[in-house]
């Protein structure tokens, strides 16, 4: 699905008549585009993989690709599109092939074991001023590791409630603000009298919350930042270890009460995916969804008529003192492979793609917000409608994800934390089962990747 051009020769070799027929086979194949072939009349050719999905979001990243080739006739790029389902392993087999694109869109949480094995460049050097400045340092963490920074952070949402406005409303439960979002207990309080509102004269399946929980893990680390919940710690030997504490507790300890003890939220929604869940909020099944800040793209779209939906901050905080909505996001990022023989063109392309103006038709085609402090500043992603003030107001509060730069993370996500959680939350498992699944399973697997 993304066929890559071949790496760039790399010096002078011996040819028999069979490699060259095959190195010929290739080149009209279309699977070669090595440094000669990408240097043809002296037009260097990057390959921009891009994971755009949506129409919106493809769209505007090839209109930025025509207008970087029109103003740019000696470096020309390439749009392929790529995948979000596929892209780790199509990565990783492009990077040991040599095949890998240019300048590669991933998600931060994506980049650790890239990172730490060579496959992307250290963007230091190659960065310009500009864009590195406007950048917050809290984004750059998040494609920091070690010594190197692998990813220029582009785009990120936080979780935020998309509700039900009528319902809400009509209850007259106290509606949070960005300044003043609820708390983990206000939270289940106030679920378990939206649901008790809802239920009035009406059957029982009404639910104040539906948690789409399929991937439980993001969800639950990074809204625990919130209750100052990190689950990863890093020794003074850069060793990683997962330690579960209260404050990791509070979020998990939450749903699990709603689900099985309030009643407050549905047992049937945890498998499911956000997308599933939204027929249910448009027919008054559910008052609210915690979902991604994009998904409002998906409301606008499929929403019926007459349907007022708002967005509110997703809870901080575990009632003792004031929080600031903190949570934990892996944003979007773009990267240059550390075998491109064209990185400094490449650092251009990226610089144009992340101009201020750039980078906010980037975040409105996916409904995101952008990293840069300029960008963020537009008056379009100010506005109330759609809950685009909402969301730029969270923005502050964003932090590297607890497992950003953890080697092994994605096999303890897989392995150990998704099947605990899915078991917690549904009530087969009990707090200390959980806890000794992800702390001592989660440790046997994050040792093996740092012996």
């Amino acid at each position: 699905m993304r066929g890559r051009t071949a790496g760039p020769a790399r010096g002078p070799r011996a040819v028999t008549a069979l490699a060259l027929a095959t190195v010929l086979a290739l080149l009209l194949g279309g699977c070669s585009g090595g440094g000669p072939d990408r240097a043809r009349d002296g037009r260097i050719t990057l390959r921009f993989q891009s994971l755009a999905w949506q129409e919106e979001s493809v769209r505007v990243n090839k209109e930025l690709v025509k207008e970087w080739n029109a103003a740019h006739p000696g470096i020309r790029v390439e749009y392929v599109q790529g995948s979000w389902d596929s892209v780790h392993d199509q990565l990783l087999t492009s990077f040991e092939g040599g095949e890998a694109p240019d300048v590669i869109h991933d998600a931060s949480d994506d980049l650790a074991d890239f990172a730490y094995g060579g496959h992307l460049a250290d963007l230091r050097p190659l960065l310009s001023g500009r864009l590195t400045r406007d950048i917050p340092r809290r984004s750059w963490e998040t494609a920091t590791f070690g010594d190197g920074v692998y990813g220029v952070p582009f785009l990120q949402e936080p979780r935020v409630l998309i509700a039900n406005k009528k319902i809400l409303e009509a209850s007259g439960v106290r509606i949070p603000t960005a300044r003043h979002p609820w708390s983990w207990p206000e939270f289940r309080r106030i679920s378990a009298e939206l649901t008790a509102f809802m239920r009035q004269g009406r059957e029982k399946g009404r639910f104040a919350v539906a948690w789409p929980l399929k991937d439980p893990v993001s969800a639950t680390l990074n809204l625990g930042l919130s209750t100052g919940g990190r689950l990863f710690h890093r020794g003074t030997d850069e060793k990683v270890t997962v330690r579960f504490t209260e404050a990791d507790a509070v979020v998990p300890d939450t749903v699990r009460r709603q689900v099985t003890t309030d009643r407050s939220a549905s047992g049937a929604t945890l498998g499911m995916g956000g997308s599933d869940t939204l027929p249910g909020l448009f027919g008054g099944r559910y008052a609210m969804v915690p979902l991604g800040f994009s998904y409002r793209q998906q409301v606008i779209q499929q929403a019926p008529e007459g349907f007022e939906w708002t967005v509110l901050p997703a809870p901080a905080g575990d009632g003792s003192t004031g929080a600031e909505p903190a949570q934990g996001v892996s944003p979007q990022t773009l990267s240059i492979a550390r075998d491109s023989p064209y990185k400094k063109e490449a650092a251009r392309f990226l610089d144009f793609l992340l101009r201020p103006a750039n980078m906010v038709r980037l975040a409105k085609g996916d409904w995101m917000l952008p990293t840069g402090t300029a960008a963020l500043a537009d008056p379009s992603l100010s506005t109330a409608e759609h809950g685009w003030a909402t969301g730029a107001a969270l923005a502050r509060g964003l932090r590297p994800a607890p497992a950003q730069s953890v080697r092994g993370y994605p096999e303890w996500k897989d392995k150990v934390a998704t099947p605990a959680l899915q078991e917690y939350y549904s009530g087969a498992i009990d707090r200390e089962e959980l806890e000794k699944r992800l702390v001592e399973d989660g440790n046997r697997v994050l040792a093996r990747y740092q012996r």
